[in-house]
């Protein structure tokens, strides 16, 4: 089993560092496991927990919908589009994101999904259970080894 090392987010850099995680990771959406791998992405940037990029192969067929009406511009990595998460009669609308086309400091994150971990029924990250991070913003996982100030909840957007 993959070992997290202790982390504190206020030692992350900015802009955000990409760095690859051989680490297993998987989710489960109303009642099913939608997403699981043993590579990925974290994209670490000062006071958010780590973002986790999946490879869209990782995802089980019809587990993502194209969500309509929302896309976001991330000022280092570009535009992102989002999707739908489909499985077993729910439906988390907006609750993956990915960047088509991602500046070239974060080409690698191209064909790969972010998660937000609050509606989905669990995200084990190195048979860990993911605690969100605070507030509807952002998409960072919490877990034991993640220190510090953690940015989202009322009153840190600013930070």
């Amino acid at each position: 089993m993959t070992m997290l090392k202790p982390e504190n987010v206020a030692d992350y850099p900015r802009p955000p560092a990409i760095e690859a995680f051989d680490g297993p990771i998987l989710v489960r959406f109303a009642g099913s496991v939608i997403a699981e791998t043993g590579t990925s992405f974290r994209i670490l940037e000062t006071f958010h927990p780590p973002t986790y990029y999946l490879p869209i192969a990782s995802f089980s067929p019809g587990a993502l919908r194209p969500a309509t009406g929302r896309t976001t511009l991330c000022e280092w990595k570009g535009q992102a589009t989002y999707f739908d998460v489909v499985a077993g009669g729910r439906v988390a609308e907006r609750a993956a994101w990915t960047y088509p086309a991602p500046s070239p400091a974060y080409a690698a994150i191209r064909d790969h999904i972010a998660l937000y971990a609050e509606p989905m029924d669990e995200i084990l990250l190195a048979g860990e259970r993911v605690i969100p991070q605070p507030g509807d913003f952002y998409g960072g996982w919490v877990t034991a080894n993640i220190s510090g100030p953690v940015k989202g909840a009322p009153g840190t957007t600013h930070w």
